[in-house]
């Protein structure tokens, strides 16, 4: 026997790991070979469910340091100054499936856990500031459209167009997408932002619109349609491999957050619908607040484990930061944690990688009435199972307006969002071409979208140039010529 030889799961000495039990050498295998048994059952079910969107993705663990005071904003505890919390950061593509090369043009998810003195916050982002929806029951079809053809199972760009045109609240996003950071050099040189409008509150009560930003210290990079072309083929997991090289190396990468933050009031009548995800705040408005650096500094022990079956979840705030309006972020916060509850387990929260450092004796002993399903590795023993009781197990019964909340009322109805001033489609996207792109990245989009256009043809490239020539008259001009010319 070799020392500390393998065992079985029920923690008995594998006999072999080489070697199955056969009716003689050259006989029959035999089902009574428990290991063997065990080891194909086991093989056959080691893969959770594939994420529907943001499959192939990486991250790592690291610290996020409040360097800035902000506590008259919020009286969240991760954010007080000189606050320290260990983070988890997942990067991700949203439409390629697990085996998808990491240099297909497409948003970059940026999924941030905190693991707070609170609880877990999550802060499930984008490497783009806006989105191409703004109502979450547009979002599965939305995805659909990203994906495969459900008769050749292949990618297509006229499904793809197809969406976008015939839902033009995309085109801010679809710019951004096209555009350079369609293409980011690594996820380190890439910044993150939490895209939605979040609410803080500050210990006196005071409520605030926040918008999170999370720029870069390696310096923004990005490839062209060329290089991210030849690095798919040569190597399909080369931002995964950056990463976790360069953590590996020491070179520790970092993002400076900070945060845009609006009078509470202000929303009622700002010029643009400040929850509308599809839309950014002006900067000239609402000027950045430095808050804290975010540094990545630990690889994964074991990608699976602490990769694959992180759960992210908008539903995970903590005291001092809410929700908002936005239709967007109220949809997720349902959907994520389904999701996960589907995809690894009612009980995913209690995985290591899950579990919130904040409670007292750890998971373990955790307060919390819901109970038993699916790999439920704590319990609380015979306590009442329900609230309230009489025997002494403590729930809550708090009553009164929660500080993290807004005002509403009206009618049930569906509708889109009630438009404001400068409310429209195509304004800030068409802002984004020509006041924030060169003329050298304006040629690059009109180079971009002329070949992913490449096979659309008849209404829905009509409907693509109309799109783009609503977006910008001459870049729209451009890219009609451009394809003409084919």
């Amino acid at each position: 026997m070799t020392p500390n030889p393998s065992q079985t799961s029920g923690g008995a000495v594998a006999d072999s790991d080489a070697h199955s039990l056969s009716v003689g050498a050259n006989g029959p295998l035999v089902l009574h070979d428990v290991h063997l048994v065990e080891t194909l059952a086991h093989f056959n079910r080691e893969n959770v469910v594939e994420r529907r969107p943001h499959a192939k993705g990486a991250g790592a663990f690291g610290r996020f340091t409040v360097t800035h005071d902000v506590s008259s904003f919020t009286k969240a505890a991760v954010f007080q100054p000189g606050t320290e919390t260990k983070t988890l950061l997942r990067f991700s593509t949203v439409a390629g499936e697990l085996g998808s090369p990491d240099t297909w043009r497409d948003v970059r998810g940026f999924s941030l856990r905190f693991y707070t003195t609170e609880g877990n916050y999550d802060l499930v982002g984008n490497n783009t500031p806006v989105f191409f929806l703004r109502d979450p029951i547009k979002f599965p079809h939305f995805i659909r459209s990203q994906k495969r053809l459900p008769s050749s199972g292949l990618r297509d760009n006229t499904m793809q167009w197809d969406f976008w045109t015939l839902s033009p609240e995309s085109a801010h996003q679809v710019t951004y997408l096209m555009g350079d950071r369609g293409l980011p050099k690594t996820w380190r040189n890439m910044n993150g932002y939490g895209s939605h409008t979040y609410m803080w509150v500050n210990a006196a009560g005071e409520r605030f619109w926040v918008k999170y930003h999370f720029h870069t210290q390696q310096g923004m990079e990005f490839l062209t349609n060329e290089e991210a072309a030849t690095i798919a083929g040569q190597d399909a997991d080369f931002h995964r491999r950056d990463l976790f090289e360069a953590i590996g190396r020491g070179e520790f990468p970092k993002w400076t957050m900070s945060i845009q933050v609006m009078p509470y009031e202000d929303a009622k009548t700002y010029r643009f619908n400040p929850f509308d995800l599809t839309k950014t705040w002006s900067k000239k408005d609402y000027p950045l607040i430095e808050v804290g650096e975010l540094e990545l500094n630990q690889n994964p022990d074991n990608f699976f484990a602490q990769i694959e079956q992180a759960a992210f979840a908008p539903s995970n705030i903590v005291p001092g930061i809410g929700f908002s309006p936005d239709k967007m972020l109220l949809g997720r916060v349902f959907a994520y944690a389904d999701a996960h509850r589907y995809r690894i387990g009612a009980n995913f929260h209690q995985l290591p990688v899950n579990q919130p450092i904040a409670v007292p004796g750890g998971q373990e002993g955790a307060n919390q009435y819901v109970f038993d399903g699916q790999m439920a590795f704590y319990h609380s023993g015979g306590a009442p199972v329900y609230a309230p009781n009489s025997f002494g197990r403590p729930y809550s019964d708090w009553q009164g307006t929660p500080a993290e909340t807004w005002e509403s009322d009206g009618d049930m109805v569906r509708a889109a969002y009630t438009l404001r001033a400068e409310d429209d489609d195509f304004g800030q996207a068409g802002t984004l071409v020509r006041e924030v792109f060169d003329d050298a990245a304006r040629d690059r989009l009109v180079e971009t979208v002329t070949g992913a256009l490449t096979g659309v043809t008849g209404e829905v490239l009509a409907r693509a140039i109309w799109y783009w020539t609503s977006i910008d008259p001459t870049v729209g001009g451009r890219i009609e010529a451009a394809v003409n010319a084919r």
